[in-house]
């Protein structure tokens, strides 16, 4: 029994050494994304993203999880981009004028009524150009775009008095992200922009560090901000399109199969979501209606899209504009 005893003893532990290299194996098979963005736990975009989480963890067994952060819970967008260009295993909801700060052109698509429907805006990853932005994005500033098809609807200038023409814009000062195609893009439209986190809005406005804001329904009834604003001017003057983003290096150590989960349960979601915001932005509206809010809509729209033309004029992306229309057939 004893000579039997050390025959086996190398067996079990040939055994238990195999059995403990596969325990590794699948704790290293399990990776987190910690996803950030600075909207409310109310939005449609948060309830998109976790369910975005959800599908992922269920279609790759639980080996990628993504835990969602809303109200920028992880710190302010930019910082967390530069996180990301690290290498951090973050995620960000971010849009085109951020990351037009790394790959100029891009920023088109923050540009004043550059597109005008879900579905145009659904189109640009087919555009060669845009494809050529997002790889040098990835291989050179270390930001993989994992979809872009969260369309948050149209921003507006809500202000506290009647906007219709890009000369009531004068003299007014509008809060703005701080990046350029955005603060360039306000300035054309005929307002002073202001630079402010969009957690400050509310008390900028109550403390007049701005006049205004430019924003999407849904964010006037989220932050209450009807409580400090009393018109809805309704310019419609960008369709914005959200860019989820994480680090390419991280996204590049994931197996293949959790790349292809990540990236097509993004745009599922997105698509989804987008087509929720329609029904979420006429809710807005009727209910900032309801708080006292006047809604302009006999705006010039002929007016402030001519104004809007000199945006990309001074960031010298005017042909990076017309070559990505072209190319969508716009």
């Amino acid at each position: 029994m004893k000579s039997l005893g050390k025959r086996l003893t190398p067996a079990l532990m040939a055994l238990g050494l195999a059995v403990a290299a596969s325990g590794a194996a699948m704790a290293q098979d399990k990776f987190t994304l910690r996803f950030n963005h600075v909207l409310g736990p109310n939005e449609p975009f948060n309830k998109g993203f976790e369910k975005w989480a959800e599908r992922v963890a269920e279609r790759t067994n639980g080996g990628l999880t993504i835990e969602v952060f809303h109200s920028a819970q992880l710190g302010v967008e930019e910082d967390i981009i530069e996180q990301i260009r690290q290498g951090a295993n973050i995620g960000q909801n971010t849009d085109s004028a951020r990351l037009g700060n790394y790959v100029p052109g891009i920023a088109v698509v923050n540009g004043p009524y550059f597109v005008s429907s879900n579905e145009e805006a659904y189109a640009l990853v087919e555009a060669p150009t845009m494809q050529e932005w997002l790889g040098e994005l990835a291989d050179d500033h270390g930001i993989k775009v994992v979809c872009f098809d969260w369309v948050q609807g149209f921003r507006h200038f809500f202000t506290n008095k009647p906007i219709r023409t890009p000369a009531d814009l004068a003299g007014v000062r509008v809060r703005t992200p701080p990046a350029p195609i955005w603060q360039e893009s306000i300035r054309a439209l005929g307002a002073e922009p202001v630079a402010m986190n969009f957690g400050d809005i509310y008390p900028g406005l109550q403390q007049r560090a701005v006049d205004g804001a430019e924003l999407v329904y849904p964010n006037i009834t989220a932050g209450k901000l009807y409580e400090v604003l009393d018109h809805a001017n309704e310019t419609a003057h960008i369709l914005l399109v959200n860019f989820q983003v994480v680090s390419s290096q991280w996204f590049n150590g994931l197996p293949e199969d959790y790349q292809t989960a990540l990236v097509e349960e993004c745009r599922a979601a997105g698509q989804e979501t987008s087509a929720i915001i329609a029904d979420a932005v006429a809710a807005a509206k009727a209910a900032v209606q309801e708080q006292g809010m006047t809604v302009v809509d006999d705006v010039d729209m002929d007016a402030f899209r001519a104004a809007g033309d000199k945006a990309y004029e001074v960031l010298g992306i005017l042909d990076a504009k017309n070559q990505v229309h072209q190319e969508i057939g716009k």
